[in-house]
């Protein structure tokens, strides 16, 4: 099966790239594109992903049962959860979940259930956080969900753990390590499960936990070299685990998860803030993490580098946002415009801020004015754009190739590219498994 596998992800990616020729993309049934995008999407292959579903038709418009339709919406919020796209990753699955209540399907639920909590602790919503995390928790240890209970208990656990704390959640890590099917699948599939285990294991204490992670991984990337997810997952625990700053930073330049790049640039700087002669190094990673998190939507992290960021510089924990509208807005304008854009009322958005909804209602007035933008519906449907914008003013940032691909001499009898320098290194040697999960 596990060479399968890897000829299934050679099929995926090479289906997904446009042919010279005129080929419809209808050709190929939906339920194949569906599950070669839904692979491709666990190794952070996003842009072919994007290219199965959208095929020669807009996303949603070809007439497919509810059924389907909820399968590729779902199929959808994933792309967008990986790829940092959070507010539209929440509207899909939201439409998914929709669609698979009306079509009676039991087997689709837990995708979306996985994007709704982790998308609502990201942005700080732990209410429906919390409400996503108990449905995954319960389907998962009832043996209810078995296409992906791994990320189904992860999921579950980083909500339970912003509400209870670490601990609360300990029974649930030591549950997936304790099973191999479970850590296969997690691992494999979410770049940032391994690091966030390992650090889990150093909070609680745990040594096996933290220790049995990265010896996990370290084996799972050993069988898949093909793929630079699970490279960068696997160096991210290790260097993690070992406090070594240098290790962090090459993983988060290998991660193509931006909430994963985030996570390790703020590891890195938590290594050597701890040195003193390192301190403005770590205020520089520190920077570059709080930019990533803002980026991907996630506020929640986005708040705690910032308050970290206050501790080590005297100059604040603002992140910078480019020479576009957005830079205009004060962090806590920036907060209030993307609550409101997910459709909070002011009283939530206030009550997750710690301001009155009377505080609220002040900062939308110079949001508007600022975004030029006249109401809330406009913010909403804009703020998505706005971003893309502000992420459109960094040159530069592009989507890397998913995988280790060999390295290629430029002409007969040259040395490869990057050869006898610090140039990333790459395997010309193809995987002959991998452990992808089915």
């Amino acid at each position: 099966m596990d060479g399968q596998l890897a000829r299934s992800m050679e099929l995926a990616a090479a289906a997904s790239e446009p042919a010279p020729e005129e080929r419809a993309d209808g050709d190929v049934p939906l339920e194949a594109r569906i599950w070669y995008a839904t692979l491709l999407t666990r190794v952070r292959g996003l842009r072919p992903a994007e290219r199965l579903l959208v095929g020669e038709e807009p996303l949603g418009r070809e007439p497919h049962s509810p059924e389907a339709h909820a399968a590729l919406l779902l199929c959808e919020a994933e792309i967008h959860l990986a790829g940092g796209k959070l507010t539209a990753a929440m509207a899909a699955a939201e439409a998914g979940l929709r669609l698979a209540r009306q079509a009676g399907n039991r087997g689709l639920p837990p995708r979306g259930h996985v994007v709704m909590a982790l998308g609502a602790v990201r942005s700080q919503d732990l209410t429906n956080g919390l409400q996503y995390a108990n449905r995954l928790r319960d389907a998962a240890l009832l043996g209810q969900e078995n296409l992906i209970p791994g990320q189904c208990v992860w999921a579950a656990a980083q909500a339970l753990e912003a509400r209870d704390g670490m601990e609360s959640v300990a029974h649930l890590l030591k549950g997936i390590l304790h099973d191999e099917v479970l850590t296969r699948e997690l691992l494999l599939s979410q770049p940032a499960a391994a690091p966030w285990l390992v650090r889990a294991g150093q909070r609680l204490g745990d040594a096996e936990l933290a220790e049995s992670t990265v010896r996990t991984m370290r084996r799972l990337a050993g069988g898949n070299r093909s793929f630079r997810s699970v490279q960068a997952a696997a160096e991210h625990a290790a260097g993690l685990y070992a406090r070594d700053a240098d290790v962090l930073e090459a993983a988060a330049e290998r991660h193509l998860d931006p909430w994963a790049r985030a996570s390790a640039l703020e590891d890195a700087s938590r290594v050597r803030s701890a040195r003193a002669p390192e301190r403005d190094r770590a205020v520089d990673l520190l920077r570059r993490a709080a930019g990533a998190y803002l980026g991907a939507g996630a506020s929640r992290d986005l708040a705690r580098v910032q308050s970290r960021l206050r501790e080590l510089d005297d100059h604040g924990g603002r992140p910078a946002r480019g020479r576009t509208r957005v830079s205009r807005l004060t962090d806590t304008e920036f907060a209030v415009a993307e609550l409101v854009s997910q459709g909070l009322t002011n009283g939530r958005v206030g009550s997750r801020l710690y301001i009155s909804p009377h505080t609220v209602a002040f900062h939308l007035k110079k949001i508007f004015r600022k975004l030029d933008v006249t109401s809330r519906v406009e913010l909403a449907r804009s703020w998505n754009r706005i971003l893309v914008e502000e992420r459109a003013d960094r040159p530069g940032e592009s989507e890397p190739d998913f995988l280790v691909r060999p390295v290629k001499a430029r002409r007969a009898g040259e040395q490869p590219a990057g050869a006898g320098s610090s140039a990333q290194v790459t395997t010309a040697r193809r995987p002959t498994t991998t452990a992808l999960p089915t």
